[in-house]
């Protein structure tokens, strides 16, 4: 979360003042329709025909999939670092994930997904962790060699680019999510935004099973389906049109302190950044700082620690790890065997692997990696004490 205040606050009283808190309320009303105001605004901003506005990133990642076509049978490649729900996405709908190396850019690595796909691979899931463009061009070049779809998860990383377009534009579908830990948020959410038709007419039928019953404005170009029920609230939608409005002005402030902190990694022979698919593009929401080893990064750590300053290592993020999916790992991908992708017969002649040392790349750059957090709260007396202190934790190492 980067900023939420006043403006949220007053926002959310007006629909709640209002007394119209469903977002398919009775137009007669003078209702605001916040959802529908903030799914065309979203998709003014970043260029897109089509925005819908889910409960959350994952409904947004299940809802783009089922819109793509995705089912028994199929794959879909995920890197093995982003959080569990790109990899629970496909499992919900009767796929398998096919779980793949990340490179120093902590995103997908080329080179494995091109060694990963199949003749069942039907999405590759690029993910643009804690707000690190992946390499967008190679991915794509990729897709269209091999005729795949690519469903952009940048849940992490709203209001990014690679090489000037927005993240969750460039693939076929894009999806966001508004949790209270991401750029935008109103606590939880999450958008699917495309270009497409029939992928937004599917993911629309499938966020909303009673969808048929409610005056939403448009008829349907296709049968209507038996859907789920990921519609999201009003107060989601005022909250979130408010944030919109804010983002690009608290990504400046956050890359201008990211610059003056790449500066004093530039400066320092014993400091090297993370691999930047885009500098420019990045949301500036992290630091990241790579190191020859584990000990080497630890060591930085606990001397920025002895002087008051906060970071992390990806490796010990947990619920981010791919080997640390447990219910993955194990292959039990559902209550009910009937359920399950990993028990499904048309899955059962897949190659996927499931086993907590499968990515040894991907671990071992997690574990020299060092993030450092940045806020746009942050004054311009703490920056400078903490350049301070990332220089003189690197002479320790």
């Amino acid at each position: 979360m980067l900023e939420v205040g006043r403006d949220e606050a007053k926002a959310a009283a007006r629909v709640i003042e209002s007394g119209d808190l469903f977002r398919y309320a009775d137009p007669k009303s003078g209702h605001p329709n916040e959802c529908a105001k903030f799914e065309r605004e979203l998709a003014r901003k970043i260029g897109v025909e089509h925005s819908l506005l889910v409960t959350s990133g994952t409904a947004a990642l299940v809802c783009a999939l089922a819109g793509m076509g995705v089912g028994p049978g199929d794959e879909v490649i995920v890197p093995a670092y982003t959080f569990i729900a790109s990899p629970l996405a496909p499992l919900t709908l009767g796929a398998l994930p096919v779980i793949t190396e990340v490179d120093e850019s902590l995103t997908l690595d080329p080179k494995d997904v091109q060694a990963k796909i199949s003749r069942r691979t039907k999405i590759i899931m690029p993910v643009h962790m804690v707000g690190l463009p992946a390499n967008m061009n190679a991915i794509m070049r990729i897709a269209r060699k091999h005729n795949i779809e690519v469903l952009e998860d940048a849940a992490q990383s709203f209001g990014g680019k690679y090489r000037g377009r927005w993240l969750g534009t460039i693939g076929h579908v894009g999806a966001y999510s508004f949790n209270y830990f991401k750029n935008i948020t109103a606590g939880e959410g999450g958008a699917v935004v495309t270009n497409d038709d029939g992928v937004f007419m599917r993911a629309l039928m499938h966020h909303d099973g009673g969808l048929a019953f409610w005056p939403h404005g448009k008829p349907f170009d296709m049968p209507v389906f038996a859907g789920w029920n990921y519609r999201a609230n009003e107060i989601q939608g005022a909250m979130l049109r408010v944030q919109l409005r804010k983002i690009s002005r608290l990504l400046r402030r956050t890359r201008a302190q990211k610059a003056r902190i790449m500066k004093t990694v530039a400066e320092h022979p014993k400091l090297r950044p993370v691999s930047y698919n885009d500098p420019e593009g990045d949301c500036s929401t992290i630091a990241g700082l790579r190191f020859r080893d584990e000990e080497q990064a630890r060591t930085f750590m606990a001397k920025l620690a002895q002087d008051g300053q906060g970071s992390w290592t990806p490796i010990d993020s947990g619920r981010h790890v791919y080997s640390n999916w447990e219910a993955i790992m194990a292959k039990r991908g559902s209550y009910h065997p009937a359920l399950d992708a990993f028990r499904r017969p048309e899955n059962s002649k897949s190659k996927a692997r499931y086993e907590p040392d499968m990515c040894p790349k991907t671990l071992e750059i997690l574990s020299r990696t060092v993030f450092l957090d940045i806020r746009p709260q942050t004054t311009a007396g703490q920056q400078r004490k903490r350049l301070r202190a990332i220089a003189k934790a690197a002479d320790a190492v």
